[in-house]
């Protein structure tokens, strides 16, 4: 009992100071380095478990994210990410606009994280808004839906790749589910919601109504920016394939060795470079400057997620996982519903997506070892938890309703609902899922 406390006072703490603005990087060093000592760690040991939890952490996937934000920065500067959305809008037509926009977020979200997809989609929503005259938010929900999808269920964004590092998953398999799993829920939370959404029509803002501006260097072509964005996604499910199906041989450790995610990743991005930038003129002085912004841009969150590693690291040296599988018990819940609403929880409390994830590791995390749950369906339950009830601690709720002019009323009854019911579809795809794979 007397652990437990600690462990939820350590987690009151972390959402104090997350609601008073200091940085989740130091809440989470803060909070985590008391309770180890609380929960009877000698000083040496507690600093040896920093250490382990900063190294375990980063060596599983700084490159993997580092090389995701350097990806998406060359589709979102050269074009690729614009030039996807408006192919795919250009080739469903606007009677199935909502559906090319779904598709569209998907595939800018696979590589992009969601503020960026954001705003690059931004303009294309207003504009077919005027072009079609529907309301926006018939428009707008199935793409952000998207986004938000993919942002917390599938690597290489940051959560996912954390979470598959921290419980043992296998990347390959946990993209594999989560796309699965990704498909019902947007459909859902997209098409299916917005339509049902048609009383709120909110005045459209006059934003992105003027002239777009023109360059003096076309766009990309559509093929190469479809499959340089999604090679990543190919070469780890052909990896997946052949894990299952192919025999030992070279081809088999061929595809292994390139669809292991931060070759994937590696080479999705020199062929970014290569065809998005040398091809069409980018100077090598631009294309440096992509590659720094995006390290710049993805810094703070990977020195967040390391505070994360540190956290989960000292739940999980001070031998918390007994007491942890004791409390699922005394619930009578499953591991992967425990890990959805301790997640849940977090995330309204604390409002970071990123921050709930980090710290729900630590906690559910003991119950794969103790309970012998599957780690990757782990990953997609806390993903799921991760983004329910989306409200005004949140900064993409202030984004979704600024945009789109909304009441605060109308954002809860359009953004909020939204990101709750992919959370629900999403468990409900999960414990699904169990039945077949767990």
């Amino acid at each position: 009992m007397v652990t437990f406390l600690i462990i939820a006072a350590a987690i009151a703490v972390q959402i104090f100071l997350t609601a008073r603005k200091v940085s989740p990087f130091l809440s989470l060093l803060l909070t985590a380095i008391p309770m180890g000592l609380l929960l009877g760690m000698s000083p040496q040991e507690l600093l040896k478990t920093i250490d382990h939890g900063v190294g375990s952490t980063l060596a599983g996937l700084a490159l993997v994210i580092i090389l995701g934000a350097v990806l998406g920065k060359v589709l979102e500067e050269s074009g690729a990410a614009e030039k996807i959305a408006t192919t795919l809008v250009a080739k469903l037509g606007l009677r199935n606009i909502q559906w090319a926009l779904l598709l569209t977020g998907f595939m800018v979200g696979i590589p992009l994280y969601f503020n960026a997809g954001f705003i690059i989609l931004i303009p294309l929503i207003f504009s077919l808004a005027r072009r079609t005259g529907l309301p926006i938010l018939q428009l707008a929900i199935p793409t952000v839906a998207s986004l938000s999808t993919t942002h917390c269920f599938l690597p290489p964004h940051p959560g996912p790749v954390f979470l598959v590092n921290a419980f043992g998953a296998d990347m390959g398999h946990t993209l594999m589910y989560g796309v699965v799993l990704a498909i019902p829920a947007v459909v859902i939370a997209g098409p299916w919601l917005a339509r049902r959404m048609k009383a709120i029509n909110p005045p459209m803002l006059e934003l992105f109504a003027g002239p777009t501006t023109t360059t003096d260097q076309s766009p990309p072509g559509a093929w190469s920016s479809f499959l340089i964005a999604l090679s990543p996604i190919w070469l780890i499910g052909l990896s997946v394939l052949a894990d299952g199906v192919l025999p030992k041989g070279v081809l088999r450790e061929t595809l292994l060795f390139l669809g292991n995610p931060t070759i994937a990743l590696l080479l999705a991005t020199v062929a970014a470079f290569y065809w998005l930038g040398y091809r069409r003129g980018a100077a090598l002085e631009t294309q440096t400057r992509w590659l720094n912004a995006a390290i710049s841009g993805i810094s703070v969150i990977l020195l967040i997620i390391t505070a994360g590693g540190v956290f989960k690291q000292v739940l999980v040296d001070s031998g918390v996982g007994a007491t942890i599988a004791e409390l699922s018990r005394t619930w009578q819940m499953t591991p992967l519903v425990f890990a959805w609403l301790a997640t849940a929880l977090l995330r309204v409390m604390i409002g970071s997506s990123t921050v709930a994830v980090l710290t729900a590791a630590g906690v559910v995390g003991p119950l794969i070892a103790t309970t012998g749950a599957s780690p990757e369906l782990m990953v997609l339950a806390v993903g799921c938890g991760s983004v329910f009830g989306s409200h005004v601690n949140d900064s993409a709720f202030w984004m979704f309703k600024e945009f789109f002019n909304l009441s605060m009323k109308q954002t809860f009854l359009s953004w909020t609902v939204m990101e709750t019911t992919i959370s629900l579809i999403g468990l409900a795809g999960v414990l699904l899922l169990n039945t077949v794979v767990g």
